[in-house]
C-alpha cells in the first residue's frame, strides 16, 4: 500500500520538475508571498470580498496569466490558479451574503467549518491530482485485500467521505424531520429533540452498514470482525458496551430526554445532550456542565421535574412566636405568595401549620412556579418577601 503510494507521489514529481511548470509556479508564488504581505484587512469597499485577499489574488493570478498568454508563453497551470481563486471568493461571497445572514452564528461557524471548507478544500486537492495524474487510474490502485475483498484507493476514499459527511452533516436532517414532526403531530420539545437523535444514529448506522456493503466484505469477514468485537466487549469494553445499550435504551423509551430536568446531587440540572455513551447535563448553580454515564440512569434513583410537565412545587418554612394568631399568619404567607408574579396562580400558593413547638410554631408555604431551574433564584426572592412583610408588621421571624 505505502509502496503504491510513493511510486505514485515520485511520479507527481517529475511533473514538477518540468519547465513549462516550474515557468508557471514560481512567479505564481512569488505572487502569493508577496500578497501576504500587504495589510489587506484595513481596505474596506462596499461591496464584500472584493479586496479580501482570495479576491486579490484573483486579480494577480489573471494579469500573470495575461501577461503569459500575451507573451506566448504556456499559461494553463495558471488558468487553473485563476479558476481556483475565483471559486475561493465566490465561497466567501456565499458566506457573507446569503449563509451568515441566515443562520445562527453557532450553526453556520459549524456549517462552514465542518462541511463547506472541506468540501472545497477537497475539491481544489482532486483538481490539482487531476492536473498531474489521471484520477480513475489513481483511484483503482489496489491498497489492502481483507477477507479475500480487494481494497482500492478510490472506494476506500468514497467511504470516508460518506461517512464523514454522515458524521458532521446527519445533524441537518434530522434536525429539519424532528421540527416537521413537532409543528405537525405537536410533540412535545424533548420528544423532538429525541427524535433528532434516534434519526442521526439510524443514519450513521445506514452509513456504516453501506460502507461495510460498499467495500464488499463478504459475510465470512462480517462474522469474523463479529466475533473478534464480542471477545473484546467481554473483557476490555464492557462498560462502553454497556453506556451504549443503556443509551439507545434511554432514547427508545424516552425516559431522559434533552430538555429534562433532572434533580443530580440536590441541584436541578438541564438534559442537553443524550448520546450513545453520555449525557451531558447543564447545572444552572455554576453553569458547569455534567457528564454522567448512561448507565448510571439505570442503576440510581433520578428525579425528574418535567415527565408530564415543567412545573415544580417548592416550598419553605418559617418559624413564628406562637403569640401570633395562626389564621393570620397563614393567610399573609398566601398573600405574599400571590403577590409575586414568577408564582404560578394555578395551583395556589397553600400555607400550612406544620408544627407546634414549646414557644414557636412551624409554618410551610408551598407554591408552583414554571421553570424548574429557576427554583434557587425564586425562593430566595420569596424569603425575602417574607422578611419585609413580617418586618413591617412587627412579626420577628424565629431562628429555626
Amino acid at each position: 500500500m505505502i509502496d503504491n503510494l510513493l511510486q505514485q507521489g515520485l511520479g507527481w514529481l517529475g511533473y514538477l520538475e518540468r519547465p513549462a511548470v516550474l515557468q508557471q509556479l514560481l512567479p505564481a508564488l512569488l505572487v502569493l508571498l508577496a500578497l501576504k504581505k500587504l495589510p489587506l484587512g484595513r481596505w474596506r469597499l462596499s461591496f464584500p470580498g472584493l479586496v479580501s485577499f482570495p479576491g486579490v489574488v484573483l486579480i494577480a493570478m489573471g494579469a500573470l496569466a495575461l501577461l503569459f498568454e500575451l507573451a506566448g508563453l504556456p499559461h494553463g497551470l495558471l488558468n487553473l490558479l485563476v479558476e481556483i481563486s475565483a471559486a475561493r471568493l465566490g465561497l466567501d461571497l456565499l458566506e457573507k451574503l446569503l449563509l451568515e445572514p441566515r443562520l445562527e452564528a453557532q450553526v453556520f461557524e459549524r456549517f462552514r467549518s465542518r462541511i463547506l471548507r472541506p468540501c472545497f478544500l477537497l475539491l481544489v486537492l482532486l483538481t490539482l491530482i487531476n492536473e498531474v495524474d489521471y484520477l480513475g487510474d489513481l483511484a483503482a490502485l489496489p491498497m489492502v485485500t481483507w477477507f479475500n475483498s480487494s481494497l482500492t484507493l478510490g472506494s476506500l476514499f468514497q467511504v470516508a467521505v460518506v461517512l464523514y459527511l454522515l458524521l458532521v452533516g446527519s445533524n441537518l436532517p434530522s434536525v429539519a424531520l424532528g421540527w416537521l414532526a413537532q409543528k405537525t403531530i405537536g410533540i412535545s420539545t424533548g420528544s423532538r429533540r429525541a427524535l433528532e437523535l434516534v434519526v442521526r444514529y439510524a443514519l450513521l448506522v445506514a452509513g456504516i452498514h453501506w460502507a461495510f456493503s460498499y467495500l464488499g466484505f463478504n459475510q465470512t469477514g462480517l462474522l469474523a470482525v463479529a466475533g473478534g468485537l464480542s471477545v473484546g466487549l467481554g473483557f476490555g469494553v464492557k462498560e462502553i458496551f454497556s453506556n451504549f445499550i443503556s443509551g439507545l435504551w434511554l432514547l427508545l423509551e424516552g425516559s431522559v430526554r434533552p430538555g429534562e430536568v433532572l434533580i443530580i446531587d440536590g441541584q436541578p440540572c438541564e438534559v442537553r445532550k443524550l448520546g450513545l455513551r453520555a449525557a451531558t447535563l447543564w447545572r444552572s448553580g455554576d453553569n458547569s456542565e455534567l457528564v454522567i454515564p448512561n448507565q448510571t440512569f439505570f442503576t440510581t434513583t433520578t428525579t425528574t421535574f418535567t415527565r408530564s410537565d415543567r412545573n415544580r412545587r417548592c416550598s419553605l418554612a418559617v418559624q413564628i412566636a406562637d403569640r401570633h394568631p395562626p389564621r393570620q399568619i397563614l393567610q399573609l404567607l398566601e398573600e405574599i405568595a400571590q403577590a409575586d408574579v414568577k408564582i404560578l396562580a394555578t395551583p395556589p400558593p397553600l400555607a400550612t401549620l406544620r408544627e407546634f413547638g414549646p414557644a414557636t410554631f412551624t409554618y410551610q408555604l408551598s407554591f408552583s412556579i414554571a421553570d424548574p431551574l429557576s427554583s434557587g433564584s425564586i425562593t430566595s426572592a420569596l424569603r425575602l418577601a417574607v422578611w419585609e412583610a413580617f418586618q413591617s408588621r412587627g412579626i420577628a421571624l424565629q431562628p429555626a
